[in-house]
Parts: C-alpha cells; structure tokens; sequence
C-alpha cells in the first residue's frame, strides 16, 4: 500500500511541476522581446523623415519617425511646429513579435491624403528600451509619450491606426487620452485567455491543457511584470471612446480572434463607430487581400472624423 502512494504521490508531484514548467514558459513567451522585423527606413519609400527619440511615461526612451505631409515645411527636431498644412497626424502602432519597419508601406498612401505619420518602436521591440513586453498595459504609456511628443511640436489633431497588439493599445489608450479623435483598430484582441488558447494550438500544444491553465498563465505573467494583463482586454475600455470615432477591421479567417469577438468589440462602442468583417482575409491581412478597399476605408474614416479638427488646409 505504502509503494503505491508512494508512486501516486510522485505522479502528482511531477504533473505539478510538468504544469508549472507548462505555466512558466507561455508567461515567458507572453511577455518576452521579440525579435525585430527587418530593419527598414522612410527613405527607402523616398519619403521625408525625422527620427525621434522620445520617453514614454515610465522614462523608457522610444525610437521613432515622424514623416510630414506634402504641405508641412517644418519637422526637424528644432522646429516647434509640425501641424500647420496637414489634415492631422496618424501614429501608426506596430503587432505584436515586431515592429514598426514593415507598417511604412501604409504611410505613403496617407501622406497622400494629406495626413502626417509617426511610427514608433513599442517598449522592448524594435529600436527602442525595455526588457519585456506587456500585451498593451504598459505600452498604453508607449502611446501617451508619442502624443506627448506631438503635443510639445503643436500637433492636437491625432488618430491612430493600431494593428493586433497596436489596435489594442489604441482602444485602450484613447478611452483615457481625450486628444485622440479617431481610431482604427485592425485585428485587435478582445479575450486574451482565447488569444492564448488558440495560439498555443496552434503551436502544437492541446486547447484542453492550455485552456485551464490561461488564468495562472497569465496571472504568472503579469506577476513577473508588474501588471494585470486582462486589464488590457479592449472589451473593458472601448464604451469610453465615444463621442469620438472607432473603426473595427477583422479578418474573417483570423485563427487567434473569432468574428463574434470582434462583434462583441463593435457592439460595446458607443457612436460613431465603423465595422468591417473582411471574408477571406487573416490576422491583420485585410489590407492584402483587399489593397485598395482597405486604403480607401481608412482614409475616408480619417476624412470623416479627423480631418474636420485639421490643423492646416484640407485638400
């Protein structure tokens, strides 16, 4: 009797410690540096540039480019007016596992339309500080030093257009931050015990074991980085937008974020409020698989909701 407890006290103690080591490494894949895109730079576009550096609220410095609209003369680090002759000022936020390189192939088309670019690094991707990211709690201070940043070169006219990891600290940011007018936010997670669930099957682990152990997961990873992860759920937060704008583009195909996720977000937005559920179209692909649709979707909103406050002559 005493060999068989015996036995039966170690095959527990070893599942113990088998989901405990399961529980350690998705906390650490959840909160971990990516590795870079690869690098990139405005002026392989042939577009005008400024780099900024700047701090996010915490003190963390944070990589960037400001890119001017055709009718803004003055962006150099020295000038303190970088509004007047744009529409307005989108700052593009970058997914998860990246970082802002690949998201200029977006600004040419907007600059087009009349409306400034900055790009920036989140904490710990990219060009900029930081030793850990946090599914959007502590980026939400990554955005608010970004429109810090266009603040203090007079800029009050801003929009967002967040992709994945980006679209959620978007939500999340403009519910507290009334000087964003409008947002865009493509492929946004809504449940992040989901999110997991779905990405660990993706990566060969079994639902029925991720599932279960998603609340201590991501309990452990908010533990080691100071915050609680589910507050960054943008299903809390998006009812503060309104009065101003938010557009909700979701894949149909996305295998991370189902379309009744993306329903329930749109759902608890207040007005004004844009959906668009693209068939065929993955996690944050819909720009691919419809180029032009998507181009005119984004810039029509942003004439829609952002321009109208525009700092300089619309054209």
């Amino acid at each position: 009797m005493v060999p068989v407890l015996a036995l039966l006290g170690l095959g527990l103690l070893f599942s113990i410690f088998g989901l405990a080591a399961v529980a350690w490494y998705w906390s650490t894949e959840l909160i971990k540096s990516p590795l870079p895109d690869e690098p990139s730079s405005p002026a392989q576009y042939g577009l005008p540039f400024t780099e900024v550096l700047f701090p996010s609220r915490d003190g963390l410095i944070l990589q960037g480019w400001f890119i001017p609209a055709p009718g803004v003369a003055a962006f150099s680090l020295e000038d303190e007016d970088w509004a007047t002759g744009s529409k307005g000022t989108v700052v593009l936020g970058h997914g998860r596992f990246g970082s802002k390189d690949p998201d200029l192939k977006y600004v040419p088309w907007l600059r087009e339309a009349g409306y400034n670019c900055l790009l920036f690094d989140f904490r710990s991707h990219g060009r900029s500080e930081g030793d850990y990211t946090s599914f959007g709690y502590h980026e939400r201070k990554d955005l608010l030093g970004a429109i810090d940043l266009l603040k203090r070169k007079g800029i009050n006219t801003v929009g967002v257009l967040g992709f994945s990891l980006g679209a959620a600290v978007g939500i999340d940011t403009s519910a507290e931050c009334e000087d964003i007018l409008a947002v865009v936010a493509d492929g946004a997670f809504v449940d992040l015990r989901r999110t997991l669930a779905r990405g660990a099957q993706e990566r060969g682990f079994p639902s029925w074991l991720i599932r279960p152990l998603g609340p201590f997961i991501l309990w452990l990873a908010g533990r080691r980085v100071g915050a609680d992860l589910t507050e960054s759920e943008p299903l809390r937060h998006v009812h503060r937008i309104a009065p101003r704008a938010l557009f909700v583009i979701h894949g149909a195909e996305d295998p991370y974020i189902s379309v009744d996720e993306a329903t329930r977000l749109y759902d608890r937005a207040g007005e004004p409020k844009e959906l668009w559920i693209a068939q065929g179209a993955g996690h944050r692909c819909v720009d691919e698989v419809y180029p032009d649709e998507y181009r005119e979707r984004v810039v029509g909103f942003f004439d829609r909701y952002l321009a109208p406050a525009g700092e300089g002559p619309k054209r």
